[in-house]
Order: C-alpha cells, then structure tokens, then sequence
C-alpha cells in the first residue's frame, strides 16, 4: 500500500491534471442534463358513502385500460376505496387526454401517440399512503409552469371520468326522471295550449261558476218577469193598451223575455223563440254540452301538472342523492409551479464524476507502473500483449474493409454517373 502512495505522489502532477480534466467534464455534463422540475399535488381518499357503484365505476373504465379493468374485481374488497382514484389515473383514457391536450407528442419529440403516452407515465408517479389514504400525485418536465399544469389535468380528468362512469342507482334514477320530464313537459305544454283555445273559442273561463251565476241570474230576472207581469195585468184593468203606464210596462217585460231567452239559448222578439247563441258567452243550454269536453280538458291539465310538479320534487331529489353518491375529489395540496429543479444534482454530479476521475487515474498510474515492471518474458504479459494486437488488428481489418467498401461505392457512382453522362 506505502509504494502505491509513494508512486502516486511521486506522479502527482499527472494525477492532478487527469482529476482536474475529470472536473471539466463532470461540470460541462452536470450543465448539459436539461433541468427537471417536480409538481406534487395531494388528494384525499373518497369518502367512505360513495363506495357503492365503484367496482362497476372501475369495470367501465376497465374498457379503456386493461390494468383498471383487471383491478375492477378487487375493488369490493380493497382496503381503501383510494385504489380507485389511483387507477383511473393511470387509465389509458385519462394519458390520452392528457397528451392531446398539451400537445406532448410534440414535447417529447414522439411520432405515435403510444409513446408519447409512455413517456408520460414514466414522468409521472402516483401512490397512496395506506395509513391516510391521502395520494400523492408528482408530474417531471422541464418546464415547471407545465409539469403544474399537466398536474391539474390529472385532477380534472378524474372529476370528469369519476362523473361520466357513475352508475348508481340515483344516477340511474335521475337520467330516468330527466327523460320523463322532457316528455311530461311537452305533454303539459299541449294541454295547456289545447285548454287554452277550447276556453277561449267557448268563452268558457269555468262553467261550474258560469252555470250557477247564470242560474242565479236567471231566477232573479224570472222573479222581475212575474213581478211586471203582474203588474201590466193590473194596468190592463185600469187603463187601456195605448196608455202610457202600460205601454211602458210592457216594453219591460218585453225586454225582460229577450234576457231571459238570451240565458236560456233562445232569442225571440215576439216570444215564438228560436235556437241561437247567445253572442259572446255561451247559454244556459250550451252549458252542458261544453261541460264534458271542458271537464276533460281541464282534468287532462290537472293531471300533466300533477305530473309534472311530482317527477320536478323526484328528479330534484334525485340530484342531491347522486351528488352524496359520486366519489368528489377533494385536492389537500393543489399543484403549483416549482421553484426549484428536483434532477439533475449538478454538486453530486460534479464531486462523483471528479472522485471518479481521481480513482481512475490512480488506478492507471498504478497499473502502468505494475506493466513497466511487469518481466517481458512473463506469461501472463506475453498472453496480454497477444490479446491486444489480436484486437488492433481485426479493428485494423474492419476499418479497412470500410474504406474499401466505401471507395467501391464513390467508385460505382462515379461510373453510373459517367455512363449517363455519356448516353445523354
């Protein structure tokens, strides 16, 4: 060990400059490793309500990626539902996404997107803590704005994909109620409008209310009627019909007659009648017959709004029962730009390639001297020395058969080019 340390400080100068050229080329290639920048994000695990449903949720997704398809039979007995979330992260349809969405084929100077989403993946870690079942998801790029943006879609694409695969039974319930109410809808919107004209055609506001102030109206005008009657008869016993007095009341209960007939559907001056309408609402004997097609409408109203503001409370219902049912991501740390680069450590990068240097060099200048000393006549040196002029020489060999290969080459196309100089 003493003469290997005396031979190394006798030759130090050459050590130090072999060291120091290691230091040139440990620095000049920990500075030509592009940087690379980390963006970490944390999310908490599911909640333990919106376990129902994820092991169908994970066999949809399966259709996308096989490995989430595969875990879609373990799910019911997972330890923690946290499994979920890390597979759909890693779904083929969340990487797809992702590398359209950011161009990455282009980032990462890929032809096929394949590779582009392999690169991704191994740009990205995703785990679970099983004590917490917080995960922890960290994107690498050389840009740290987009390594915290590519983060962020991770997260937006499980919220969408953990939506689009819900099929729980309120998620079935709500698509249903959502469908019938856009055909109660149109349902309700044509009876109102069929109600609507059939009452505004008939003037028939309400023909239960109608019918009775008719009715009411009717008696009073019968109790006038009798009233003048009687009256004009007592007139008649005094006074002639050219009287005053009993023309007067005559014109009354003439008149009285015209509203009675008006009423009832019949309209006739001189008492012989005649059915005709009434004018702009209908008569006594219209009534009926508008009754039926009225009540038929108006119940077929009634009911589509019924209906209607039954399905609006499930639906509603229906809604709030999905949201507690869709496993929502919750984000503990959001992902932000790095400040600092995570690779490459340009200081250890420096002082092992510099060790390194150091190493290599005392280890030639020992072993060189170890060879000068070496008897020429050792077997072991003749054997070494056979090995290596054996290696020079078929290196020797190939390089020539490449320049002979390449001359005949330039030889063949300078001839072609020849021959066809010549034919033209």
């Amino acid at each position: 060990m003493l003469p290997n340390l005396q031979l190394l400080w006798a030759r130090r100068t050459e050590l130090q400059r072999w060291t120091g050229i290691g230091f040139v080329v440990s620095v000049l290639l920990a500075f030509l490793i592009p940087a690379q920048y980390t963006s970490t994000a944390r999310l908490m695990p599911p909640d333990s309500q919106s376990t129902n449903g994820l092991a169908m949720m994970a066999s949809l997704a399966g259709q996308n990626n096989l490995a989430l398809g595969a875990m879609a039979g373990d799910l019911l007995g997972m330890k923690t539902t946290g499994a979920l979330f890390t597979a759909v992260l890693r779904s083929r349809t969340v990487q797809d996404r992702i590398v359209q969405e950011f161009d990455l084929r282009r980032v990462y100077w890929k032809r096929l997107q394949e590779s582009a989403r392999v690169r991704l993946e191994e740009r990205t870690g995703i785990s679970e803590d099983r004590k917490s079942g917080v995960i922890t998801l960290t994107v690498d790029d050389h840009d740290p704005n987009r390594a915290a943006q590519i983060a962020a879609a991770y997260i937006d694409e499980l919220n969408v994909l953990m939506a689009q695969l819900n099929t729980s039974s309120a998620h079935r319930e709500r698509v249903f109620l959502e469908q019938r109410l856009d055909s109660i809808k149109v349902d309700l919107e044509s009876a109102e409008k069929d109600f609507s004209q059939f009452a505004s055609k008939n003037a028939a506001i309400d023909i239960t209310a109608q019918g009775k102030a008719m009715l009411e109206g009717a008696a009073s005008l019968q109790g006038e009627l009798i009233a003048a009657q009687s009256e004009l008869e007592g007139l008649k016993q005094i006074y002639s019909d050219n009287n005053v007095r009993v023309r007067t009341v005559q014109a009354r209960v003439n008149e009285l007659r015209v509203q009675l007939s008006k009423l009832g559907g019949k309209f006739s001056a001189d008492g012989s009648g005649g059915d005709t309408s009434s004018g702009d609402y209908p008569t006594l004997r219209q009534l009926p017959i508008l009754g039926v097609p009225y009540a038929d409408k108006y119940r077929r109203l009634k009911v589509e709004e019924a209906v209607f503001e039954t399905l609006t409370k499930q639906y509603e219902l229906a809604r709030v029962q999905e949201a507690k049912e869709i496993p929502s991501v919750k984000v503990l740390d959001a992902p932000q730009p790095p400040e600092a680069k995570s690779f490459p450590p340009r200081t250890w990068i420096i002082l092992g390639g510099t060790v390194c240097a150091l190493i290599l060099a005392s280890f030639w200048i020992v072993a060189s001297q170890r060879w000068t000393e070496t008897d020429p006549a050792d077997p072991g040196r003749m054997f070494a020395e056979e090995v290596a002029g054996t290696i020079r020489t078929s290196v020797a060999h190939a390089f020539a058969r490449s320049r002979r290969g390449e001359e005949a080459a330039v030889a063949e196309a300078r001839s072609q080019r020849e021959r066809a100089e010549a034919n033209s």
